[in-house]
């Protein structure tokens, strides 16, 4: 049975942020299509839940029964879920500059068909936590002590089907699912205040029956907290609403939803790397 490990320390976890970021960058810049903005915003939690002793995986095994399951659905920020597993050793760091490419493994959305690793195909936006209940489910249906990980953008959490997902979930007091809300409050028109105001957004969670944890997104420790504490919890699921940046770690992208989708030139590629050195 996979165990887990106890993981890197707080400033080990901040400096592997940055390697992957710096593999955000280059990915997107080599590709000339992607979404640096919410990739960059997912990075610090997705080092924690990979690297800081959350998750039961194991890169030898990666298909193995008893891991825990993790799911981004807001599968336009894939490029940062590539770039972690190639930093635990699921795919070659060399492959990662063939994002989007024709024939790549390495989708612009997450393909199991192409990368059989990916918990599930998702991009098609609101999907992901319902496939995550599924899972869930089928964990208490099994005995298995699993846990299985959404993280969703805010945007995307405007559509319906988020919301039917997480009404069942806490209905049927689906407890070994964790949503994590990358919550950077733009998506790709504007700010989410602007389009779909949809606070109180931790009211909201809670009002279906959810455990809700609000934490800085950004903190490592803060994170890890919050994960343990997500780990304690029975009875109900667990929102973690993680308040992030959008485009974190660069300064010319940070708050600016310009980098929503679009690919840093050669120029600005090496002006970003500079800042994440």
């Amino acid at each position: 049975m996979l165990a887990q490990s106890n993981g890197l320390t707080l400033d080990a976890l901040r400096d592997k942020a940055k390697v992957i970021r710096r593999h955000v960058v280059e990915m997107i810049t080599a590709a000339k299509s992607g979404h640096p903005g919410g990739s960059l915003s997912a990075a610090d939690i997705l080092t924690a839940l990979y690297f800081g002793g959350v998750l039961r995986h194991d890169p030898a095994n990666p298909l193995d029964p008893n891991r825990d399951r993790f799911i981004l659905s807001k599968g336009h920020a894939v490029p940062v879920l590539y770039a972690t597993l190639a930093e635990a050793g699921y795919i070659p760091v060399d492959q990662l500059t063939t994002l989007r490419q024709l024939g790549s493994t390495l989708q612009g959305h997450p393909s199991k068909a192409d990368l059989p690793i990916m918990e599930a195909s998702t991009g098609s936006l609101g999907q992901g936590l319902s496939v995550g209940v599924g899972m869930a489910l089928a964990a208490k249906m099994d005995m298995a002590d699993y846990r299985v990980y959404v993280m969703i953008g805010d945007g995307e959490a405007e559509e319906g089907q988020i919301w039917e997902a997480a009404m069942y979930a806490g209905a049927a007091k689906v407890d070994q699912l964790v949503a994590i809300l990358d919550y950077n409050k733009c998506q790709l028109d504007g700010t989410i205040e602007e389009i779909l105001n949809w606070e109180p957004v931790a009211e909201k969670w809670a009002a279906f029956g959810w455990h809700i944890i609000e934490i800085n997104g950004h903190d490592m420790a803060e994170i890890l907290r919050a994960l343990e504490e997500a780990r304690q919890i029975t009875g109900k699921p667990v929102c973690i609403i993680a308040h992030t940046v959008k485009g974190e770690g660069v300064s010319f992208m940070a708050c600016n939803n310009e980098w929503h989708g679009k690919a840093p030139t050669a120029d600005e590629c090496a002006k970003a790397l500079a800042e994440l050195a």
